[in-house]
């Protein structure tokens, strides 16, 4: 277990915010002619003011009708010291969850802040932190900060993995059950497993439910063989990362994936390259075990965290390798990083050919049904990106994660559904968090433009498109992000970003 967590040494911790970094929270701040996406479902409504009174909603008012002037009558009165911000037109949706944000781990001297706000930048307000590779306690100084507000950050939501800071590997249930325990003790909300013995999982998955901590599973193939995830599930794994472990739990004609005989699991093209072609050795959609282990799964009240966008390149590596933010937001030892490398995780491009690519596509394609298909029949889906990995940048990441979920057959609705209420829900955070009601906490994401009719606007570098005078610009980009009832311009966030890169660049 221990050689999972030998990786990259973290960067500098996140410094103090400062006075001009966001400004607030207020005693009561009102945001005028806004049209709410609440994240709950219900349909675009606006005009509407919403009330925040420090870091909480205290009032959501219907102050007119769509293109026509709002009048004065019956809107929130300002008192002489509120702050009041004129948004007409503007859309406002709940702060977005990163159910798989993490803080570094990937490549060397990625610092906090670099991470923290882009994250913020992109809407996100929280983010949970899956391992904690930095060490737990250089993760829970950044929560204890973001708690208080005193760092630019997202909350955070730290989870261990399983076996960090232990002297030896774990082998028995015992010593699962006293790993657990520290590990609660210690701070971490919840446990990241990769996979261990079936009597291992079993004592910690009781453990973790005993000592009120979640669960998430990266059911690796190593383990998958003698766990797949409607094992983990039955034994009380709440979450499940990526999809490894989903197609296993559909096998009807073998038990173990079919490995070519000169498979190595610790060739990063080997182990990606078959990957992609997991789901099709799987039961088919609508055939009895694809339903069982659907329905079985939505039973226990299952969230499943795909994380596509992470994958993303798998299908089309050049897309991703020529994305429009790198240039200005992507971090030079990242780039490094993301080179094609026999010994860095998940860079995996020593040959990647044509063929890779179309068994990808297809292996998207069979995944993408399952996960529709699960949110249809009452399945929980929720939003995460892994970023860090594999040419995908923090908070750019995010928002491609709610275009392949559109793409995917959710509709705009469910997408942000996904990436807010059901977050929120899977944390068992939802009576402050994942939409915008009165008696929340006041973490939302506002844009000028209508994000349901295009996610691109939600993207850092914004919309490429023609204006009136025929002349190509760009339109979107979040405009401001409210976390805790404090109002961080995103743009600002962006640049502060790019003077990062800059000057990373510029040292090498």
């Amino acid at each position: 277990m221990l050689g999972i967590f030998a990786i990259a040494a973290p960067g500098d911790p996140s410094p103090s915010r400062a006075a001009d970094e966001g400004q607030g929270p207020y005693e009561r701040l009102i945001l005028r002619g806004v049209n709410l996406i609440s994240g709950d479902g219900a349909p675009i409504r606006g005009p509407v003011d919403i009330v925040i009174e420090k870091n909480r909603i205290t009032n959501i008012v219907s102050v007119g009708h769509p293109g026509v002037p709002i009048k004065p009558a019956g809107r929130p009165v300002a008192n002489v010291n509120d702050k009041e911000m004129d948004l007409s037109g503007h859309y406002v949706l709940p702060g977005f969850v990163d159910m798989h944000g993490h803080i570094g781990g990937s490549a060397d001297d990625i610092p906090a802040e670099y991470v923290f706000k882009l994250w913020l930048a992109h809407g996100i307000t929280t983010v949970r932190e899956p391992g904690s590779f930095n060490g737990l306690d250089w993760v829970m100084d950044h929560v204890e900060r973001s708690e208080k507000n005193t760092i630019v950050a997202p909350r955070i939501i730290p989870y261990l993995g399983f076996g960090m800071g232990a002297k030896s590997p774990i082998f028995t249930p015992e010593q699962a059950r006293k790993w657990v325990k520290q590990t609660a003790k210690d701070g971490a909300k919840g446990i990241k497993f990769f996979g261990a013995t079936p009597k291992i999982m079993e004592a910690a998955l009781d453990e973790a439910k005993q000592q009120g901590l979640g669960t998430m599973m990266h059911h690796a193939q190593l383990n998958v063989m003698s766990m797949n995830v409607l094992d983990s599930a039955r034994l009380g794994l709440t979450t499940m990362e990526h999809w490894y472990g989903l197609p296993e739990a559909m096998f009807t004609d073998r038990i173990i994936q079919d490995y070519p005989a000169s498979y190595n699991y610790n060739n990063e093209q080997d182990r990606f390259s078959e990957a992609g072609k997991l789901w099709a050795q799987a039961a088919p959609m609508g055939s009895e075990k694809w339903n069982s282990v659907r329905d079985e799964l939505i039973e226990l009240d299952f969230t499943l965290n795909p994380t596509m966008t992470i994958y993303q390149a798998s299908r089309d590596l050049m897309r991703e390798r020529n994305a429009d933010w790198h240039s200005d937001y992507t971090l030079p030892t990242l780039w490094e990083f993301f080179k094609p490398s026999r010994y860095a995780h998940g860079s995996y491009w020593f040959d990647w050919t044509t063929s890779e690519e179309i068994s990808w596509k297809e292996n998207f394609r069979l995944w993408m049904q399952f996960l529709n298909d699960y949110k249809n029949h009452g399945g929980r889906v929720t939003t995460g990106s892994d970023s860090g990995y594999i040419y995908k940048i923090y908070g750019f990441g995010y928002i491609s994660e709610l275009e392949l979920l559109q793409e995917a057959g959710f509709n705009p609705y469910e997408v942000v559904q996904a990436a807010t209420l059901n977050g929120a829900q899977a944390l068992g955070m939802d009576d402050d968090i994942g939409s915008i009601t009165i008696g929340k906490l006041a973490d939302m994401v506002i844009v000028e433009e209508n994000p349901l009719q295009n996610f691109k606007v939600l993207y850092g570098t914004g919309h490429y498109r023609l204006d009136d005078n025929n002349q190509p610009t760009r339109v979107g980009g979040v405009k401001y992000t409210i976390k805790d009832g404090i109002v961080y311009d995103a743009k600002a966030l962006l640049e502060d970003v790019k003077m990062m890169v800059n000057a990373a660049k510029s040292a090498n």
